[in-house]
């Protein structure tokens, strides 16, 4: 059986039709790939109903909720995603309206509580469903998974008066956020950042000066997740602030000229003098690289489980054009060669999965090597 908070994130899927499965109704919103015009005959019931390769694999690992919730993925994937996203990328066009389509499924705050629009997912939870969306489209999923990101930020470490006031248009992605840490001088080493933030005394403000490189969202999101320095210490004086666009001072460098991963812009994101209210501190002050770090703990599970998603499609059409290309009078899978290439593919890949469910589960276990269990499953995938 299904839990409530469960049901309840199931249920609150956009609808227009309804089927049965593991005796309790689901709606799911269902279009041609073609066109927005409703399928002529229902859905499949969603137990026993996965047809693509994707789906196929884990089924004896995953949960009857995280079936289903590989099942609304990936159809609002193959739906959404894969007819536009090559087009997408070569017009470097970034499809907010799909994103708030994605939201509209629970997808914009998968982590967050309830209260705020969120879905209140475990991380395991997440993966699944972040491998299935970047099945079809992984540069669009990743930016899902950093807006994520920031709105568990702001529901874990946030006042009631900023969860109440910015999650709810975030789980909605009527607004978008972007996680801004890394600095020109300052990646791996992220204590070293030198983006200030200095109080103006009895003015209840901070001023920030700086620059973060390589962010994803830079320009079209409307908030800004930014660590900047309010302390010498290296590690315990950085606060996290939340930055509105529009901001005097705050402004945004060219876009990155990418390969791939071009349907997000990525930039760098300029402070100069920007004047924030102390009520956009998030968290208290000094705890800014306790909040950053922990929060690349589910962002790395995110976006592994992407690249997760990226590989099976690239292995999916290989199988599909091996089986039809002919060389030599036969197909291309018959030769040995083939086939080892492909096991070893495989391997690696599957690989990779269970290094991406085996971190999410120790960090919704709060394991104490859960951070090692993340930094390995993160490695493996780049393999």
């Amino acid at each position: 059986m299904f839990s409530s908070c469960t049901r309840r994130w199931l249920m609150s899927a956009a609808a227009k039709r309804t089927h049965e499965c593991c005796c309790f109704p689901i709606k799911i919103q269902r279009a041609s790939l073609s066109s927005s015009a409703e399928e002529s005959t229902p859905l499949s019931q969603l137990q026993g109903c996965s047809k693509g390769k994707l789906l196929e694999w884990d089924k004896h690992r995953l949960t009857p909720d995280q079936l289903n919730f590989r099942t609304l993925a990936s159809d609002f994937s193959k739906r959404e995603f894969v007819p536009f996203a090559s087009e997408w990328d070569q017009r470097e066009y970034f499809p907010v309206e799909v994103l708030r389509k994605a939201a509209s499924l629970g997808f914009g705050g998968l982590f967050c509580s309830q209260d705020v629009g969120g879905s209140e997912l475990s991380r395991a939870d997440g993966a699944v469903i972040f491998e299935a969306l970047a099945y079809g489209d992984v540069s669009t999923t990743a930016y899902l998974s950093v807006h994520n990101m920031c709105c568990s930020i702001i529901d874990r470490y946030g006042t009631e008066d900023q969860r109440k006031l910015w999650l709810p248009q975030l789980t909605r992605m009527d607004l978008l956020a972007s996680y801004c840490l890394t600095e020109p001088c300052s990646g791996s080493d992220a204590a070293s950042l030198q983006t200030s933030a200095k109080q103006v005394a009895g003015s209840g403000e901070y001023i920030l000066n700086g620059t973060k490189a390589f962010i994803s969202g830079g320009g079209a999101s409307d908030f800004y997740l930014v660590m900047a320095r309010t302390g010498v210490h290296k590690t315990k004086g950085i606060s996290c602030f939340l930055l509105e666009k529009g901001m005097r001072g705050l402004s945004f460098g060219c876009p990155e000229n990418k390969l791939g991963w071009r349907c997000q812009p990525t930039t760098t994101v300029i402070m100069e003098d920007v004047r924030v209210p102390a009520t956009n501190l998030v968290g208290s002050e000094g705890l800014g690289l306790s909040i950053a770090l922990g929060a690349l703990d589910g962002g790395r599970i995110n976006i592994a489980a992407c690249s997760v998603g990226g590989a099976q499609f690239c292995i999916d059409a290989t199988q599909e054009y091996v089986q039809t290309r002919k060389q030599f009078g036969k197909a291309l899978l018959d030769f040995q060669n083939t086939q080892f290439k492909l096991a070893d593919m495989l391997t690696t890949v599957h690989a990779s999965r269970l290094m991406v469910a085996h971190a999410a589960s120790a960090l919704d276990a709060k394991d104490p090597g859960a951070t090692a269990s993340v930094a390995m499953a993160k490695r493996l995938k780049d393999i």
